[in-house]
C-alpha cells in the first residue's frame, strides 16, 4: 500500500481517525488535523516512533496542539504508537484479501 489512508484508534475514551501516509523509506508519517504528528516505524515486530528530525515532512506542517481548540489532543507516546502500529497491520491484511 503507497497511498495515504485513514485509521482509528482509541485514545482513552474517546476514538481518533488519523491519515496514515507510507513513505518511501519504510516509515509512516501519522497525520492528525493537517499535519505531521511523527513518523512510525516497525522493527522486529515492535512499533518505534521516529525522531522528528528524520520524518521528511514534504509539504506538509508538523501538527501543533491547539490546546484552545475542540479536538482531542493527541500525544504518539509508546502505547499509541503500538496501537497505531496494529491499526497499520490490519489495513495491509485488509488490502490483501
Amino acid at each position: 500500500m503507497k497511498e495515504a489512508f485513514n485509521i482509528k484508534v482509541g485514545y482513552g475514551e474517546k476514538e481518533v481517525t488519523l491519515t496514515i501516509l507510507p513513505h518511501q523509506e519504510g516509515y509512516y508519517k501519522v497525520i492528525y488535523f493537517g499535519g505531521i504528528m511523527g513518523g512510525i516505524y516497525c522493527q522486529d515486530g515492535d512499533w518505534e516512533l521516529l525522531d522528528n528530525g528524520a520524518v521528511d515532512a514534504g509539504d506538509l506542517p508538523f501538527y501543533i496542539p491547539d490546546l484552545r481548540g475542540e479536538r482531542l489532543e493527541v500525544l504518539l507516546d509508546e502505547p499509541t504508537v503500538h496501537a497505531i502500529g496494529l491499526e497499520i497491520e490490519s489495513a495491509f491484511l485488509d488490502d490483501d484479501e
